[in-house]
């Protein structure tokens, strides 16, 4: 069955693919928490999103964008250089997908809450496999909730992986020679997984994109 509609190489303003880029925290450096998720086969999801996130019953996500590849820029500017990206099938066959913006304030916002509050007390109420696929953008007190330009994809969960799995690693231009070589002694000598897909940085443009993709 097929579940992603066909995108024309000629619309730039779209991608095929969503990127998860790893954060420096208190666990260690975005580096770290990079190898961390390629040793483990397990992107974690740390926290809830979306409407009722701060409810009882909200289920943790992992979060990915599916802003085009030539712009991966402005993401790697807001959260490091490091990341994984794979194909938008792989993630909506294991039930993740784009999220939804209901306005703070706006009746869709309202019908949400009203949905999350009415079953708080209800762990299996249908809406907690909505919830966090609906995001509720707005001005709250002195803070902002403004994030539309990471056109968002979740998946509710962790987020296992096989080392086959990924389209590319982003992974600076200038580490990438030590990162091959770190892989292929992880496969002689059996200690790890070993990443054979293409390696790209995020700041490149887009013909040095897609050439890495097409070699």
């Amino acid at each position: 069955m097929t579940l992603i509609g066909t995108i024309d190489p000629a619309w730039k303003d779209m991608s095929k693919y969503v990127v998860h880029f790893a954060k420096e925290s208190k666990l260690g450096s975005a580096y770290d928490n990079a190898i961390a998720i390629l040793y483990e086969r397990r992107i974690a999801a740390m926290k809830a999103f979306g409407a009722g996130r701060h409810l009882p019953h909200a289920k943790s996500s992992v979060c990915f964008s599916e802003v085009p590849l030539h712009y991966l820029k402005r993401l790697a500017d807001a959260r490091g250089q490091h990341g994984i990206g794979f194909r938008k099938e792989f993630l909506v066959e294991r039930g993740g997908g784009p999220i939804l913006y209901a306005y703070k304030d706006t009746p869709q916002a309202q019908a949400i809450n009203a949905l999350v509050h009415g079953a708080a007390g209800d762990p299996a109420a249908p809406v907690w496999n909505l919830a966090p696929f609906v995001d509720l953008p707005g001005t709250y007190g002195v803070s902002t909730y403004l994030f539309e330009w990471e056109r968002e994809w979740r998946h509710v969960g962790d987020l296992p992986f096989a080392e086959t799995d990924p389209a590319f690693l982003i992974i600076p231009e200038t580490l990438h020679d030590a990162a091959r070589a770190f892989f292929a002694s992880a496969k002689l000598d059996h200690v790890g997984p070993s990443y054979e897909c293409p390696f790209i940085d995020p700041y490149w443009d887009e013909n040095k994109i897609e050439a890495a993709l097409s070699g």
